[in-house]
Parts: structure tokens; C-alpha cells; sequence
């Protein structure tokens, strides 16, 4: 009878095992495997570029930032430099004619050779200016001086301007301005008064 018993005990502790093991079992065939992780798209990242990639795009901006800050700056002083030659030139060929006409006893020999024409003020701004017209008609390369009085009603010379031609080829022709610095009003009457050739 007690021998019965223990058969009976023990078939039940075996039959629970057995279940509890099927039990464990059923688990784990119903868990699944972790998944393989796999690499981020890069489509999917925001924000700066990395720190060193970004300075060298600055530094290749200011380089060029500076390369054109220094174009600018060399070509404004090479048109500065331009201009002051011009100037330079123009004011020593003013300082020659004006010397040679200061040589010369009445009107010069070239009076036949110069004529002048007005331009309209409406053309020039409100500004007096003048072309005046030399001819070389000799057969000769020679230089022109040319004095322009500009004078009121009455006669009065109030502005003298000296233009000229500077080697000048035989049969050329050359239209130097002569430009007062007086108001449009009143009027004033512009006469070329010398012209010497040289």
C-alpha cells in the first residue's frame, strides 16, 4: 500500500516536470531571433557637415572673398594712376602751347588752319565747350597752339582756355575741346584769337 503510494507521487512530480518542460519548450519555439542591424541611410542624416569639412569651405570663401576685394582694388588704382598720366599729360602740353603762343606778335602763322564750332549746351550739360578744328596743310609732321578768349557783350575777355595738336601728320586733323568754366548765362562770345604752328 505505501509502496503504491510512492509510485503514485512520483508519476505525478514526472508527469508536472514533463509539463513544465513542455510548457518551456512551447516558449522558445515562439520567440523570434533578434534582427541583424544594418547601416543608417545617409539620406536620412540632418544638420552641419563635419567641423574640418566646414572650415576648409570657409577659408576656400574668404580666400576668394579676398582675391576679389584685391582685384577691385588694383584695378581701381591702375584707373587712378591712368587718369592721373592723362592729367599729367594734358597740363604739360597746356604749359608748351601756352609758351609758344606767348612767343608769338599778333595772331601766329596758323589762323588759316583753325576753325571752331559750339556744341549745344542741351549736349553738354550746361557746359560751355567748343571743338575746335586744326588742319595740317602743310607737308610737314608740326605741332598746333591755340588760344580761345571767351568775352561778354561788351568786349570784355573774362576766360582765356589754350588747346593744341602735337605732332601733327601733313593732311591730319585733330578736335581738341576748349571747355569754359563759366556759367551758361550770360552769354559770352568765344573767338580764337592765335593760332601758331611750330
Amino acid at each position: 500500500m505505501r509502496a503504491a503510494s510512492l509510485l503514485a507521487a512520483c508519476a505525478v512530480t514526472g508527469a508536472l516536470a514533463l509539463t513544465a518542460c513542455s510548457s518551456d519548450s512551447g516558449n522558445d519555439s515562439g520567440a523570434s531571433a533578434s534582427p541583424r542591424p544594418t547601416a543608417p541611410k545617409s539620406s536620412n542624416f540632418s544638420g552641419e557637415p563635419p567641423s574640418s569639412m566646414a572650415s576648409d569651405a570657409a577659408s576656400k570663401k574668404a580666400e576668394a572673398k579676398r582675391s576679389a576685394s584685391a582685384a577691385a582694388e588694383s584695378a581701381s588704382e591702375r584707373a587712378h594712376d591712368f587718369e592721373a598720366s592723362v592729367a599729367a599729360d594734358v597740363e604739360r602740353n597746356r604749359q608748351e602751347f601756352t609758351k609758344q603762343l606767348a612767343a608769338v606778335d599778333g595772331q601766329g602763322n596758323a589762323m588759316k588752319d583753325v576753325s571752331m564750332t559750339g556744341k549745344p549746351l542741351s549736349e553738354t550739360n550746361n557746359v560751355r565747350a567748343l571743338v575746335v578744328t586744326i588742319t595740317n596743310k602743310t607737308d610737314k609732321t608740326a605741332s598746333f597752339a591755340v588760344q580761345v578768349d571767351f568775352s561778354t557783350s561788351e568786349g570784355k575777355v573774362v576766360e582765356t582756355k589754350v588747346v593744341g595738336a602735337k605732332d601733327l601728320k601733313a593732311g591730319d586733323r585733330a578736335q581738341p575741346l576748349a571747355i569754359s568754366s563759366k556759367p551758361p548765362q550770360p552769354h559770352l562770345t568765344a573767338k580764337i584769337v592765335k593760332a601758331q604752328r611750330y
